[in-house]
């Protein structure tokens, strides 16, 4: 395997300041696919700059997916492998006017954002700042999240084109990218041409620390839960009104307080989570997600929220309820271990870079997460993104090229 050039250019921090002033929020509440167009900005731009790199087939299909191909340059007959990041931003915090700034050389002392002084990142906050001393830190300004999430992937593996391109004599098999819109909707995969991308297998650029290596999502379902109470006029509602706003309400205070959601659970433990509520007096609408890195526990919390919203609706009489289902993704790891080798891959490349590989689960999912279940296995690699979904996110430009210098070492691997 030939040894990263230490002396290249990188490129990484220059397109992510670039990239982040794009605004691709994407919205959780459109029907329509990508969910925004605004994301096809950063798309055309994307595929634009892959053609201009060289990749002759680099375009943006009509959904905003962006496809390219780096050719193979080696003659030995090797697998073809994906590299998938998304474009869109988390519409959890305004994705509008990004004002990213460098911090150069990091002195370890806390970092006020100058648009909104409240926003302050420390190493009590984000103890991995203690090891980013001395790096070149890329945050927003206060008002808005930066986007590195996932524009640090996307930046990430258009240097890896770059650096490909400027060195030949790094051999690798086919090469394919692709860019995805919708990823935060939990829709980023819903209108990928998987035939026309040509792929064996894939690793998503969308995790956080140098070194870790994701295998392993939450399985993930949403449920609607519909109130349907009885009507009536305010002013002669004695004895005939039953609110759903106030039976959504009481079926919220009914969940378990020290258990179940979000903020009472970490590592392997799933919860029950209320996204939004809606309605009138009439009729009300709960969205829940339900997380469980164990698939079955995912039917175990929908029947006991079941049982819970059935028992506080049997109080009020003329009220009902409807309970739908939806499965949203599953754990890729029942896929992934049934090709070890991917793993043990990326295991050795990160190695070759100097890193020390860590496999975590991930307490969320991933685009990686349903192209598994298609038939395109994916696990995670590191970008250095932090705070993500936050006005505090913050990525480091030196985690972002070593992830670069992963990317180099894995087509390698995976060649040889």
């Amino acid at each position: 395997m030939i040894p990263f050039d230490n002396n290249y250019t990188s490129s990484v921090k220059d397109r992510l300041v670039k990239y982040v002033q794009v605004d691709t929020q994407s919205d959780p509440h459109s029907k329509s696919f990508p969910s925004t167009e605004k994301q096809k900005d950063l798309s055309v731009i994307l595929a634009e700059e892959l053609r201009d790199m060289g990749i002759s087939d680099a375009h943006m299909d009509e959904y905003g997916y962006v496809y390219g191909t780096i050719p193979a340059n080696s003659d030995k007959p090797c697998p073809v492998v994906c590299f998938c990041a998304h474009v869109d931003t988390a519409p959890d915090c305004s994705g509008t006017n990004v004002k990213p700034i460098v911090h150069q050389n990091y002195n370890g002392l806390p970092i006020i954002l100058p648009d909104d002084t409240s926003q302050i990142l420390d190493t009590d906050k984000y103890p991995y700042l203690k090891e980013k001393i001395g790096d070149d830190i890329i945050t927003g300004s206060g008002l808005t999240l930066l986007g590195a999430d996932d524009k640090s992937g996307v930046a990430i593996i258009m240097d890896l084109v770059q650096y490909l391109q400027q060195h030949p004599e790094v051999k690798h098999g086919a090469i394919k990218i692709l860019f995805t819109p919708d990823e935060e909707t939990g829709r980023g995969t819903e209108k990928v041409n998987l035939k026309k991308l040509g792929a064996d297998f894939g690793f998503t650029l969308d995790g956080g620390e140098a070194g870790d290596l994701e295998d392993e999502t939450f399985s993930a379902d949403g449920v609607s839960v519909t109130i349907h109470g009885v009507s009536a006029h305010p002013g002669y509602a004695k004895g005939k009104l039953v609110n759903a706003l106030k039976t959504a309400g009481e079926i919220l205070a009914t969940l378990p307080k020290d258990s179940w959601s979000p903020e009472t659970t970490n590592e392997k433990q799933g919860f029950v989570h209320p996204v939004s509520m809606n309605g009138i007096a009439e009729k009300a609408t709960i969205e829940f997600i339900i997380r469980s890195f164990y698939t079955p526990e995912l039917a175990v919390f929908e029947d006991k929220l079941h049982e819970i919203v059935s028992d506080v609706c049997s109080k009020y009489e003329g009220c009902s309820f409807d309970f739908k289902v939806r499965e949203q993704y599953r754990n890729m790891k029942e896929v992934l271990d049934k090709y070890p080798g991917i793993v043990a891959s990326a295991e050795k490349a990160i190695q070759a870079a100097g890193l020390k590989p860590r496999k975590l689960p991930i307490r969320g999912g991933t685009d990686g997460s349903r192209l598994s279940f298609m038939g395109l296995p994916c696990p995670n690699l590191f970008t250095g993104m932090q705070g993500i979904h936050s006005k505090t996110e913050w990525i480091s430009v030196q985690d972002m090229q070593k992830s670069v210098e992963v990317l180099v070492n894995l087509v390698q691997l995976i060649q040889e």
